[in-house]
């Protein structure tokens, strides 16, 4: 049965949402990968106007404007509406020219990049190759603050090539270079952009900043200038901060807000049978996981590492948390949707006599500990914890659920204490999702995992060339993860949105939130 029947069959209640995912996830294991999968492009043309409202989760009062540290919903969302990136992830998730006009490379080590020309930031400055330097050295070196920090450090030069063009030297070839540039920390801000000056938005996007209170509100209006035909519709964005699922649901029934992101599963059924409201539901690479920290006792020892992740049912936590809408995760961050998949990986199941056996490897007969939650950290996050705590009894681990607060948790929490919940969007190709999230060096290892067999891997398989080859790299890659690492990768979810029906759209991208963080440019008011 081919993808395009699956997906008819979904839609038409031909088969269960478990029964498609289970399918698609064979499609994967053949080598036949899925094209992300959404509901239906609604077929309308686009009409300006209107104040769009967005009521987000997954805010702080931490939230800034520098794309080097920007980590919440509102703060990327909004930037990513007031800047450009050089290369754009299309909603088949491939990626495009943006402020780049095209790019050519002979080796896969020296990349040339055609910049856009007669493009002007908010200011009223000209867009031109000193600003795209500018731009991505904010992100290198060893004094840069940066998320992507690791991501570039293979980019050994970066300068201008006359007045139209910029060349990347890159350390070895990376077939996947003009992703890296995708990434939404790596926007075109103007040449000297330092200090306060992040925050005030400036960039070459479809909108422009009107006010930003972190954590609470931004306001936004589109860009009179903006060079991209047929984007931007609004005439204004208002973004809310509203962490609580309820009351972002709540906000959604009664009109003060006309989208929302990451609607609770629990409750969705009830918003999808309100007259007037629709659920958006795309399967790309989000996921959840409990990173615990190897650097820190318990959890410098591998074999408590595995006894934590024999001790989770993922398929009850998909059933009870997701409600059904996702994947149980396998403990590494690759989708069935990345290119490639290992999907021959046994699925790791709950297993309360593994889980004994590796504790007592590690010297334990019992064991206790903490994990930090949050539902700022992804919807459910503080009942997913409850309900682990019950799984992993049955394998001599206590589990105390600390609730943390959910401002400032991303600041406060994750990343600080041994262990904690996160989301990842996920990333288009496995080298950034392992360069970002896996790498030593990286700002957003999580669990402060090292691996030297990892890390060689991850240089190898950028700069390899043979497709087949690449594949065995990736494969071998994800299992030292799956068997090796500091992260419990629980689930694969559903990105879901949902929106008045006054909001319309066309095919919903599943690279991340919000149609690929475009949503601001992308939709429009029906």
């Amino acid at each position: 049965m081919k993808m395009k029947q699956l997906e008819n069959l979904l839609r038409n209640g031909g088969i269960s949402r478990r029964e498609f995912l289970a399918r698609t996830s064979a499609f994967a294991a053949a080598g036949a990968v899925p094209a992300m999968l959404s509901t239906p492009a609604i077929a309308q043309t686009p009409n300006k106007g209107g104040r769009l409202r967005m009521g987000l989760g997954n805010t702080a009062v931490s939230e800034t404007f520098d794309p080097r540290t920007i980590l919440t919903s509102v703060d990327i969302n909004a930037s990513s509406a007031m800047r450009n990136l050089l290369v754009e992830i299309d909603p088949e998730s491939k990626a495009i020219p943006e402020l780049a006009e095209s790019w050519d490379t002979s080796d896969a080590k020296i990349w040339r990049f055609a910049i856009r020309q007669g493009v002007e930031f908010h200011n009223g400055k000209t867009l031109d190759v000193e600003d795209v330097v500018y731009s991505i050295n904010l992100h290198r070196g060893e004094d840069t603050k940066s998320a992507i920090k690791g991501l570039y450090t293979p980019i050994q030069d970066v300068r201008a090539d006359g007045k139209n063009a910029v060349v990347f030297e890159l350390d070895a070839a990376n077939a996947d270079f003009p992703f890296l540039l995708a990434d939404y920390h790596a926007q075109i801000l103007p040449a000297g952009t330092t200090g306060k000056g992040f925050d005030d938005g400036i960039g070459t996007g479809g909108y422009m900043l009107v006010e930003f209170a972190p954590g609470t509100r931004t306001m936004m209006k589109r860009n009179a200038n903006y060079w991209k035909s047929g984007r931007a519709h609004f005439d204004e964005i208002e973004v809310l901060g509203i962490n609580d699922p309820s009351s972002r649901a709540n906000a959604l029934r009664s009109g003060e807000v006309d989208v929302i992101n990451s609607p609770d599963v629990k409750t969705l059924h009830l918003l999808e049978e309100v007259p007037g409201l629709a659920v958006v539901e795309v399967y790309g690479t989000q996921h959840y996981t409990m990173p615990m920290r190897t650097d820190t006792a318990p959890f410098d020892s591998n074999d408590v590492r595995l006894a934590m992740k024999y001790a989770v049912n993922r398929q009850d936590l998909v059933d009870k948390i997701l409600r059904g809408r996702g994947l149980p995760g396998n403990d590494h961050p690759i989708s069935p949707a990345n290119q490639y998949y290992a999907g021959d990986l046994p699925q790791r199941e709950y297993d309360p006599d593994k889980a004994k056996f590796h504790l007592k490897k590690a010297g334990h007969d019992k064991l206790k500990v903490q994990i930090h939650a949050a539902d700022a950290a992804f919807p459910g996050a503080v009942d997913a914890g409850l309900l682990y705590a019950e799984h992993a009894r049955g394998a001599g681990i206590e589990i105390e659920v600390v609730r943390a607060p959910d401002d400032g948790y991303w600041s406060d929490t994750w990343m600080q204490v041994p262990a904690s919940f996160s989301i990842w969007f996920g990333r288009p190709t496995e080298d950034m999702m392992f360069s970002i999230g896996y790498a030593a060096e990286s700002a957003w290892n999580d669990a402060y995992w090292k691996h030297d067999r990892f890390n060689e891997l991850l240089v190898q398989a950028r700069a390899e060339l043979d497709d087949a080859k690449r594949r065995v790299m990736y494969r071998e890659m994800q299992s030292i993860v799956r068997d090796e690492g500091g992260t419990l990768v629980a689930m694969f979810a559903a990105v879901l949105t949902a929106h008045s029906e006054k909001v319309a759209h066309g095919k919903v991208a599943g690279s991340a939130i919000l149609d690929g963080l475009r949503l601001a440019e992308r939709w429009w008011f029906a």
